[in-house]
């Protein structure tokens, strides 16, 4: 037999070390490490090498793969407090290991795989209250593009043959995440046609302007298509009022979806369930596992009301695709044709910590956020905004000593966050609010503690202060 790509005799030692290298890992994530290491020459030479016509010994690849991994930002640490991370939850990391390793297609009938795919989808939507199904993709922006195709579908029938025969307005908050502009614009609707609606004071889509955009859209013969209610934004982890846009929604029959990528997950707590009040009433909801059910990327999931406007979105009846029952094949639901088996990371996660777990989790990540809050707002050398946080995204300013100027305080803040990111310790974004700067600690990793807030605020301070003085 030829040995074209076997391992052959490099199996056992190959496994072996790979299991001492990712239990190495894993333990290293445990605990914060006190900066990030360099990028080092010889990993720079080795990643400007050619082809590789002839392989090194695995041993010798293996380690250079680590190397490259431990050199590149990893979301799983637990002072990772920029963007909305990953915590990469370690029972999830198997599972992908074991579905790379089977590799099957779930594109079609996969036979087990694809009865625990769709029981995977039906525990996120038990998870959050959501009478729904699921099926899931590559990320947030594939599950919104999908989510919009569906209600452009509904809106105008003709839309699959004819394409977008008239005019429609998409309704979304003026801080929804661009993910949902990008769909608006690759369903060929142009941006012209996204409403971005005023917010409140709680950066929460102001419901009194979304009816009147929807008014005057169709007093002018634009018809709505989709509004789009955000659980949790990029910016500030708002909350839209749910309940109020699914009223309207229903009055105008439009189809409402959530995007709850980010923030969707907590919708399943009993500490902040009641911000998601109406959830259940919309058509679709995006919930990136990836993100606050801490799986491994990439692992996003579209609940569904109603499962037959996708296959009437997607499906095709094509003489190589086989239809062996009355249920849609997932291609034809779907954007995607080979389609790993993401659910596996989600459905071991649950198997193995029960939802009870996933919902402490989320909790803690709440409770550390709302203790940055509270630290941040006794402190005279920060600003906070007047409301505490509704998810787990807590937008702060320092301020130093005698500073009142708006744009100097946001130079000062735009000049900190580089500090921190390239002292090491702690990891931070900044954020653009009401155009100023702010950086932005959020809070999505199940192994930040305290010790992490504290470390925080330290070095918040430090280099704070180091910038004061120095300017």
């Amino acid at each position: 037999m030829d040995s074209f790509l076997r391992l052959g005799d490099d199996r056992q030692p190959v496994l072996d070390e790979t299991f001492e290298r990712v239990r190495q890992v894993w333990t290293g994530f445990d605990h914060a490490r006190e900066g990030e290491p360099e990028l080092s020459a010889e990993t720079r030479a080795m990643l400007a090498d050619t082809l590789p016509e002839h392989g090194v010994n695995r041993m010798i690849a293996l380690d250079q793969a680590v190397h490259v991994l431990d050199q590149s930002l990893a979301q799983s640490r637990p002072r990772f407090l920029a963007y909305i991370g990953s915590s990469g939850l370690e029972i999830g990391a198997v599972a992908d290991f074991l579905a790379a390793s089977y590799d099957i297609n779930v594109a079609i009938d996969a036979r087990a795989s694809s009865l625990l795919e769709v029981q995977t989808g039906k525990w996120m939507a038990d998870f959050i209250g959501f009478p729904g199904r699921g099926l899931f993709t590559s990320g947030g922006t594939v599950s919104n593009i999908t989510a919009l195709a569906a209600a452009r579908q509904r809106a105008v029938p003709e839309s699959r043959e004819q394409g977008n025969t008239v005019s429609m307005g998409v309704y979304v908050s003026s801080e929804a995440h661009y993910s949902n502009k990008r769909a608006v614009e690759l369903l060929g609707l142009g941006t012209r046609s996204v409403r971005a609606i005023p917010i409140d004071d709680h950066h929460r889509m102001d419901v009194a302007a979304l009816e009147n955009h929807i008014k005057i859209d169709i007093a002018e013969g634009i018809t709505p298509m989709c509004i789009i209610a955000s659980a949790g934004t990029t910016l500030t982890g708002a909350v839209d009022p749910l309940r109020e846009i699914a009223r309207i929604a229903a009055q105008y029959d439009v189809w409402m979806h959530v995007d709850g990528a980010y923030g969707g997950p907590a919708a399943g707590t009993n500490l902040v369930r009641d911000l998601f009040d109406g959830l259940d009433l919309a058509d679709s909801v995006t919930i990136d596992a990836h993100k606050w059910m801490f799986v491994p990327k990439a692992c996003s999931i579209l609940l569904v009301r109603d499962y037959s406007a996708l296959a009437a979105t997607f499906g095709h009846n094509e003489a190589y695709m086989p239809h062996v029952t009355d249920e849609p094949n997932p291609v034809d639901v779907t954007l995607e044709y080979s389609r790993p088996l993401r659910a596996l990371k989600l459905w071991l996660g649950f198997k193995a910590h029960g939802a009870h777990e996933f919902r402490q989790a989320i909790q803690h990540d709440i409770r550390l956020a709302r203790e940055t809050y509270a630290r941040a707002s006794a402190d005279p050398h920060f600003r906070v905004l007047p409301t505490r946080p509704q998810l787990s995204i807590v937008p702060l300013q320092h301020i130093p000593a005698g500073m009142t100027d708006p744009a100097h305080i946001s130079a000062h803040n735009a000049a900190l966050c580089a500090a921190i990111i390239e002292d090491g310790r702690v990891y931070l974004s900044p954020a653009q609010i009401d155009g100023e700067t702010w950086l932005r600690p959020c809070f999505t990793n199940f192994r930040t503690d305290m010790s992490d807030v504290d470390a925080l605020f330290t070095v918040i301070d430090e280099l704070g202060h180091r910038i004061e003085n120095r300017g």
